[in-house]
């Protein structure tokens, strides 16, 4: 193990260097900065200071790891030097105990082997008809608002990702319900980053927790009838689900997975939806064209799906998610002080990687700031020529137990959205940009649609 006595050079006694400290702030470092500008603000403390380097956010020192080698070397973990629970817990384990990107070791790789039961081929396969109900009852109701109207779509996306999860997930239509469970999971994750970190009265973090005890009482009240029922929703799934070593998941277990994949699997994309549609807003070609594949694809929503002609789509919701990755930075806790560039990394410390960061790296990717759906063409794959390129499904034993769902319910909705509408935003306009905690609109992004025959 190497030394922690450093020499006037930098280096540690065991010929590593130590991190530079990035300053900022007491207390936030440069965090402000950097909420207000991921890509820019971390860019700039990178090209100074290198790939490794401390910083400060809301009092946690984090040892920030930047670029494709750092994403590998994390997600991948291959030598068990970090652990994701004690990196996510100080962000989410208030409002979201429990979830599965917070557990580590034997106790994740159990959870994972029952809760794929519910995202194997045949269960997203029973999701897509609620998917397309909940997807047809709301642009039906656009329909009725005339035939061009504005809309401020990131919360119509949020009210309808819900709407998708309440049926997919619970096999429940929410009804009067549904803006109460909105607002409960939008204060959970505004919780997430809460400066004050103990519920007191009127803070961010006690309407989180709230928000947190609303859902798992509603959640508890519907467990016994999943339990014995014969649903093909996930809820029931997770309800009846073993693995093949007999695994169960507890009642509370699946309270606490239910809660934490109800908000993933509607926030996320949210975002993702929300990107897409601004995108496409300010690239009306790439809107025409993929209009065009969905259309000639036809109405059958699996088949349209499947068809080779909609690939075009797979890549634009591609390009949006390394634009706008919902989940800019991803924590984890090193437990074993090694290596990493030459830097030394040391034990019981918070280590902050940036998808989004590296997803703008202009040696990973040709002209990164331009939109180019065409670069995860299979004659290009910018996304392949580095394993930690492109993540935003994070990698390695944590990737993204929901990602094909997530995948599936994005380019369901685009697909219907397409046939239906074209849209446009105001002339000069650009997306304002918040990129935690989790990515979206800052002014829920305005459009006007069109109603097409």
């Amino acid at each position: 193990m190497a030394s922690s006595e450093t020499t006037t050079d930098g280096r540690g006694s065991g010929g590593l260097r130590e991190a530079p400290d990035s300053g900022g702030l007491p207390f936030f470092g440069h965090f402000f900065a950097v909420k207000r500008d991921l890509v820019g603000g971390l860019d700039r403390l990178y090209r100074r200071l290198g790939p490794v380097f401390y910083g400060r956010a809301l009092g946690t020192t984090v040892l920030s790891l930047v670029g494709a080698d750092a994403n590998e070397h994390v997600l991948r973990n291959r030598d068990g030097h970090f652990a994701s629970g004690p990196g996510w817990t100080p962000y989410i384990g208030s409002v979201f105990p429990g979830a599965i990107m917070a557990m580590d070791g034997a106790d994740h790789r159990a959870a994972r082997r029952i809760m794929q039961v519910a995202f194997s081929k045949r269960a997203l396969a029973g999701y897509l008809g609620p998917m397309a109900a909940a997807i047809d009852h709301r642009l039906a109701a656009w329909g009725r608002r005339g035939r061009s109207f504005a809309a401020t779509v990131y919360p119509e996306y949020k009210s309808l990702t819900l709407d998708i999860a309440a049926l997919a997930f619970m096999g429940i239509e929410l009804g009067p319900a549904a803006q109460a469970l909105h607002r409960a999971f939008t204060d959970m994750v505004a919780a997430t980053l809460a400066i004050v970190r103990k519920p007191l009265p009127g803070t961010a973090m006690r309407r989180g927790v709230r928000g947190r005890e609303r859902l798992h009482a509603e959640l508890r009240g519907l467990l016994p009838r999943k339990r014995v029922g014969d649903g093909v929703d996930l809820f029931s799934r997770l309800a009846q689900a073993a693995s093949d070593e007999g695994e169960r998941f507890t009642d509370q277990q699946i309270v606490e997975h239910m809660s934490f994949l109800m908000m993933a699997a509607h926030d996320t994309s949210t975002s993702a939806l929300t990107s897409m549609t601004y995108l496409l807003a300010v690239n009306p070609g790439w809107q025409e064209r993929l209009r065009a594949a969905a259309r000639a694809a036809g109405d059958d929503l699996e088949a349209a799906l499947d068809d080779p002609l909609t690939e075009p789509l797979t890549w634009t919701m591609k390009e949006a998610l390394r634009l706008y990755p919902p989940l800019a930075s991803m924590p984890r806790y090193c437990v074993r002080e090694h290596e990493f560039l030459g830097y030394r990394v040391p034990a019981d410390t918070i280590v902050g990687i940036y998808p989004m960061h590296t997803h703008y790296l202009p040696e990973l990717w040709t002209d990164p700031r331009r939109f180019d759906p065409e670069r995860f063409a299979d004659d290009r794959r910018e996304d392949r020529q580095h394993p930690g390129a492109w993540v935003p499904f994070g990698g390695g034993v944590h990737t993204c137990i929901g990602q094909h769902f997530a995948g599936l319910q994005i380019r369901a909705v685009m697909l219907r959205l397409l046939r239906s509408y074209r849209w446009r935003v105001a002339p000069g306009y650009t997306m304002p940009f918040a990129a935690v905690p989790i990515a979206k609109p800052a002014d829920g992004l305005p459009v006007t649609l069109e109603r097409l025959d």
